[in-house]
């Protein structure tokens, strides 16, 4: 059987994608999408690659994905779906890029400074 593999990241996930010709179904850590992500702001997330090319019952994902929070696993899926759509079509690449599914979200969390609480707050200021 042939598939097309693929690693999306995001923040601090890690997606590995395998997209295979089928029926639709979508797996996600061998629980299904919908039970995994348990947002649907976020299936909508990682099913906007397929329905902007209109894939969405053609293919089979299957993925793993580690590290992170909800969100930033979903932006990791949806970037590994892409990069694997390439794979398995060279000609949808223009119309992916275009609307920035093939760009790596670079920001990442900003580290913590020392004398502050956090990375950018201050203590409270006392004049006296």
């Amino acid at each position: 059987m042939q598939y097309f593999d693929a690693v999306g990241r995001r923040k601090d996930a890690v997606a590995r994608v395998r997209l295979t010709p089928g029926t639709g179904k979508r797996i996600a850590n061998k629980r299904t999408m919908k039970e995994y992500l348990a947002r649907e702001t976020l299936e909508m997330v990682v099913e906007q690659p397929l329905k902007l090319v209109g894939l969405s019952d053609k293919v089979d994902i299957n993925v793993n994905v580690k590290g992170g929070g909800l969100s930033g696993q979903a932006g990791a899926i949806r970037f590994g779906i892409a990069r694997a759509l390439v794979k398995y079509d060279e000609e949808l690449r223009p119309i992916l890029k275009k609307n920035g599914f093939l760009t790596r979200d670079p920001r990442m969390v900003e580290r913590k400074k020392p004398g502050r609480p956090k990375a950018r707050k201050r203590f409270q200021f006392s004049k006296r």
